[in-house]
């Protein structure tokens, strides 16, 4: 074992709190549900990014490359000034919702370079401008742009011409659970010297202000460069700056006075150490060297081309020579970091480019851990101190979550963007964390199904802006195959606790929507946008203005998808408890039940497949009982791909009950036996396929799922059919056109604020379930299946060779081509070809329908992270 292994060990074992200081600190807290205390629930507006130095939060704390303890009482982060700008860079700027062309969007730089899972070794770039950083003109030019117009980027501001900007690396290193070691380098990449201010910032969390513990920590000055740390929870720590610089104190607290016009009361807000550097304001600042939050100002002046480096340490023990062994640590933890991963990649093709993509992936999942909190009965009801809510909140948003009490670390989709997390996007995250940290993993799928997460009614909260919301079931999936990869990673010893516990929560999350979302009890399922916003003709969360309601191609596809995951779990437990048979032979039984329906309506009157195009549609059901297939060509038509399982005979006999059951099933129901993937006749290795398609059907949906004029990009299957593109789908009512038409890149509707786009681009969660799923229907029907490859070339291939010809468009998209480029960045000379930005990577949301551009958040490594999965499989061609 590595020693980062062994680090894991010890911290899955709780021996070692190895993971006890991570990068747990959000990149935005203001504009979040959780600060808003708004009669309106307007949260962008309630906290603004220039609020945002000022206000002490309620729930959680942000920062620039920070890190914090997993219950975040104590933080630090790294801000700068390079004299020029109008406040400290202590945060990342971004466009609220409104203020985007495009939605919200943070106009920074930043790049996560590494990460072991146990955060004994970390580094991060920011690029910082030379220049004033151009806040309104990125506000003033993206309000001018329209849907129709590209957004307005940072790069394109001008800021970074004859680069005239620093690189500011951020390092940790730990020397110890509570011994870290942090290193910031400056590089000046422009043409002359330049100096910047670099201020390393700790301080604590604000449990003070609230009315229940009034308990206040302290940071004091013990010695030149060195600062005491006492709290009460915590214990003491020591914090030493190297070369003994300025150390600046304040109070984590909110500047009354410069928010809402209170009397000053002679305090040290937390804009202090702002004030004091920007504004030469000295009575910002605590001169009696103590505070709740502090800041070693450092003043480099950097040649042209050179960089100069500042050094901390924060460890619980005092030590008297705190920097003697520091370079030491330092090359020990990268050295580990690099067996780690060479350890991990060593199946992977020897191609330093792929190698370098996949770590950087894996270190974007590890840097958006977030420590996440917020109790929605506090929320609602206010604090004993301050912060009563106004009355609408009673009626408002989140009202029916009382129960619901966050404050967990939790892997965000993107901890600038999407700082919260959201079910189904979780769920995709498990996959690639499970590669490097297994047991964190199925920490995060247990922690939805908690009782304090979970609704008593068995629904997984959606997201912080609306938990009621519906995001695709896919908890069930995700639990399954981690499952298995930590099993195999086990030597073949799985985790039955982990599987039985989660299994029980999913029992009643399937059973919550069977009663809520079959509104007619016939196994055909709504389900509202889950998580696909404008994929649809209508705003699927929204009452329709036809009235009555959409039976969803996706939603029951899902569900389908849901009750195999299921059955396939009941069957793994039954290994060792025969009980678990009956569970899986009622969701065997389910399964068939929505396959009938998918097939024949669920009356037997109406069919969501059309068999003159082949293909899968959602219908409207309008309140006079009229039926309309909603003929787009989206991925909601491919999504029933994703209900498929194969079972093979040496399974099915160990099993005799829950055969015994569908053997019954299948010969007293014959219609459900023929309406699915045929049960009887055995496939390879007396294998046995469950499944919503049918040989031909099959063939029909992926002939045109291949078909580069259809779906097929170079770079992946896109969300919508081109198809769409000279033919777009319009539905007339008497009042208004709905149309639908093929767009490859940003959205043009403000459909849930237009800041994602299902008409066209190409998303790697739909991708990598497709690629899995032709993997599994390989599974069974091995090299008898074949199919042409791309549709119309005469070329055929295994439905496995298409899984991995699939798999090496998507990798395409970041790995760069025979001319050193790389898709995702677009037409950008500078991120194509400059040293010091073509090999850091982003991670986007999603990507250009037709070129690979990478659009809406730039940090969604979340489910973009799957890139390290299909690297591994690319590698087999």
């Amino acid at each position: 074992m590595t020693q980062e292994q062994l680090r894991l060990a010890e911290s899955t074992a709780h021996t070692t709190p190895w993971k006890k200081f991570g990068p747990y600190l959000t990149e935005r807290q203001w504009g979040t549900v959780r600060e808003d205390y708004s009669p309106d629930g307007n949260a962008w507006d309630y906290v603004t990014h220039d609020m945002a130095r000022s206000l002490a939060y309620r729930w959680g704390e942000e920062g620039l490359g920070g890190i914090s303890d997993d219950r975040q009482l104590l933080c630090f982060a790294v801000s700068l000034w390079n004299g020029k700008d109008e406040v400290l860079k202590e945060r990342l700027f971004g466009l609220t919702n409104g203020q985007g062309n495009h939605g919200e969007d943070v106009k920074e730089l930043y790049y996560y370079l590494d990460s072991t899972p146990t955060h004994s070794y970390m580094r991060m770039l920011y690029k910082y401008p030379q220049q004033r950083f151009p806040y309104r003109k990125l506000v003033k030019e993206n309000a001018r742009r329209g849907r129709q117009e590209a957004e307005y980027e940072l790069l394109d501001t001008g800021v970074f011409n004859k680069s005239r900007y620093f690189d500011v690396f951020i390092e940790y290193a730990k020397a110890g659970p509570d011994d870290v070691l942090a290193q910031i380098t400056v590089h000046n990449r422009g043409p002359k010297a330049a100096s910047v201010q670099v201020l390393p910032q700790l301080w604590f969390r604000n449990t003070w202000s609230w009315g229940y513990n009034p308990a206040r920590p302290s940071l004091r000055e013990q010695a030149p460069g060195t600062v005491l740390v006492e709290h009460a929870e915590l214990g003491s720590y020591h914090f030493y700056c190297d070369e003994a610089p300025q150390l600046l104190f304040c109070e984590n607290e909110t500047n009354g006075p410069r928010l809402y016009n209170l009397p000053a009361e002679g305090r040290h807000f937390k804009d202090g150490i702002n004030d004091y550097v920007v504004d030469g304001n000295t009575e910002a600042i605590n001169t009696e060297q103590q505070g709740t939050k502090v800041a070693a100002l450092y003043t480099l002046s950097v040649p042209s081309g050179q960089s100069r480096s500042v050094r901390l340490r924060l460890c619980q023990p005092p030590c008297e020579q705190p920097f003697a062994d520091f370079d030491q640590v330092f090359a020990t933890r990268k050295q580990e970091a690099d067996e780690f991963y060479d350890c991990l990649q060593e199946n992977l093709p020897p191609d330093p480019d792929a190698r370098n993509v996949q770590r950087q992936a894996f270190a974007g999942m590890l840097w958006s851990k977030q420590f996440y909190y917020y109790d929605v009965s506090q929320w609602m009801n206010g604090d004993p101190s301050v912060l009563t809510p106004p009355p609408e909140r009673r009626k408002g948003r989140n009202r029916q979550w009382s129960h619901l009490h966050n404050e967990d670390i939790i892997s965000m989709p993107d901890k600038w963007e999407y700082p919260w997390y959201a079910a189904w996007d979780l769920a995709f995250h498990c996959i690639p964390l499970a590669m490097v940290d297994a047991e964190f993993a199925k920490q995060q799928l247990r922690v939805l199904t908690k009782d304090w997460y979970m609704h008593p009614n068995g629904q997984l909260p959606a997201y912080e802006w609306n938990f009621s919301d519906v995001n695709p079931p896919v908890h069930a999936w995700a639990t399954w195959r981690v499952y298995k990869m930590d099993k195999k990673l086990c030597n073949n010893q799985g985790d039955t606790v982990f599987l039985e516990s989660v299994f029980h929560k999913l029992a009643l999350n399937f059973t919550w929507w069977v009663n809520r979302k079959d509104k007619s009890e016939r196994n055909i399922f709504e389900g509202g946008f889950l998580g696909l916003d404008n994929i649809g003709v209508f705003d699927r969360s929204a009452p329709l203005p036809t009235g009555g309601f959409i039976e969803q191609s996706d939603g029951t596809s899902w569900m389908a998808m849901f009750a195999l995951n299921m059955m396939r779990m009941a069957l793994e437990l039954a290994r060792t408890n025969p009980v678990y048979q009956d569970m899986a032979s009622k969701f065997f039984e389910h399964f068939l039940h929505i396959a009938d329906a998918m097939t024949r309506g669920g009356d037997g009157l109406f069919n969501l497949w059309d068999e003159e195009d082949g293909f899968y549609y959602d219908v409207l059901h309008t309140p006079d009982e009229e039926r309309t297939k909603l003929k787009v060509r989206s991925i909601v038509g491919l999504i029933p791909l994703f209900a498929v399982e194969v079972l093979d005979q040496e399974l099915l006999d160990a099993m005799p009950e829950f055969t015994a059951r569908a053997r019954w099933v299948l010969d007293h129901r014959p219609h459900l036996a023929q309406l699915v993937a045929r049960w009887e006749e055995p496939g390879k290795g007396a294998r046995h396929l469950l499944g919503l398609l049918r040989r031909s059907r099959l063939k029909k949906l992926l002939q045109r799922m291949l078909d580069e004029t259809e779906f097929l990009s170079e770079y992946g299957i896109r969300a919508m059919s081109r198809y769409h593109l000279e033919h777009p789908y319009v539905f007339s009512t008497d009042e208004d056109d709905f149309v639908v038409q093929y767009v490859p890149g940003e959205a043009e509707s403000s459909m849930f604020g237009g800041n994602s786009n299902w008409r066209g681009p190409i998303w790697f969660p739909i991708n990598y379930l497709i690629i899995e799923s032709l993997q599994r229907f390989h599974f069974y029907y091995d090299s008898k299946f074949e199919i042409e490859y791309p549709t119309g070339s005469g070329t055929m291939l295994t439905l496995q060779e298409v899984a991995i010809a699939l798999a090496g468009r998507l990798t395409k998209l970041l790995l760069k081509d025979e001319n050193g480029r790389r898709p995702a960045f677009g037409h950008n000379e500078l991120l194509q070809t400059d040293p010091h930005f073509r090999d850091y990577l982003l991670f986007h949301e999603y990507f250009h329908g037709d070129t690979g551009y990478g659009l809406g958040a730039s940090h969604q490594t979340g489910w973009t992270g799957l890139i390290v999965r299909l690297l591994q499989l690319r590698g087999t061609e």
